[in-house]
């Protein structure tokens, strides 16, 4: 296979790749506390070097570096927890953070396993039996990680500490985690986050504001700009196959008559 064929054909896969992340994120622009992904992408000559100083392996092992394929190779994907921006519900149970730090959520799947799960998006609310719930019923957590039931008659009032407070007193406080380092969060469904091993928690100094919700944090206009650029690129890469193409027509059906 000639190589600049390869080249165009992985560098098409890789802008295909991006513009799904694009397209995701444009999705999700109405989604509350999402938080936009990215996708990077890693060169032939910094794949080589990382793996010319592989040594996990061993250093008496002889081993080869692997198949030569050019072009590019798709990359890790990140997330940007960047803060958006706070709109105003006048909603008691809508709430939102002001910082670093995530509201736990006790999930429930398809095989009626339970798990806690992180999500920016406070948009709750309260059943006629008192218990706070996401919009996909799932129990809101505690400060002691159970589930947050009060009356549901009581008038209700939601301080920037989490507390829930009902006739003058605290009732339950709204338990929200953070993470030492979120290289350790992996995206769980439509909007929630999972630690994976080696994630460490540590103590929040968000503010909870209750009434308000936290927007995604896309700006559509940057998105869109992104998604042209992507086109633009993939385009590139079709025009470099077409040229080759040519290039071979002529070389196998008039080079090959001399």
């Amino acid at each position: 296979m000639v190589k600049g064929l390869y080249s165009a054909y992985t560098g098409m896969i890789n802008q295909e790749h991006r513009m799904d992340v694009l397209t995701n994120n444009l999705a999700n622009a109405a989604t509350n506390g999402y938080k936009k992904e990215g996708a990077t992408s890693q060169a032939f000559d910094s794949v080589l070097a990382y793996k010319i100083k592989d040594v996990s392996e061993g250093y008496h092992l002889a081993r080869k570096i692997g198949v030569n394929n050019p072009g590019v190779k798709i990359g890790e994907g990140y997330t940007d927890f960047s803060q958006g921006s706070l709109k105003t519900t006048s909603n008691t149970f809508d709430l939102a953070l002001t910082d670093t730090g995530f509201f736990a959520v006790e999930f429930t799947n398809k095989a009626g396993e339970t798990s806690v799960k992180y999500t920016r998006d406070g948009n709750f609310t309260l059943t006629s039996d008192g218990r706070l719930v996401t919009q996909d019923g799932d129990a809101v957590l505690d400060t002691n990680g159970k589930a947050i039931k009060i009356d549901p008659i009581e008038a209700t009032l939601i301080n920037s500490a989490g507390q829930i407070i009902q006739n003058g007193r605290t009732v339950a406080t709204v338990g929200v985690t953070d993470f030492e380092d979120y290289d350790y969060l992996e995206k769980y469904g439509e909007n929630y986050f999972q630690p994976v091993e080696g994630a460490t928690e540590k103590e929040s100094e968000a503010k909870v504001y209750s009434g308000y919700l936290e927007t995604s944090n896309i700006s559509v206009v940057t998105e869109m700009v992104n998604m042209i650029s992507v086109q633009r690129a993939y385009e590139s890469n079709q025009k470099v196959i077409t040229t080759y193409d040519g290039t071979l027509e002529i070389a196998a059906n008039q080079l090959g008559k001399i």
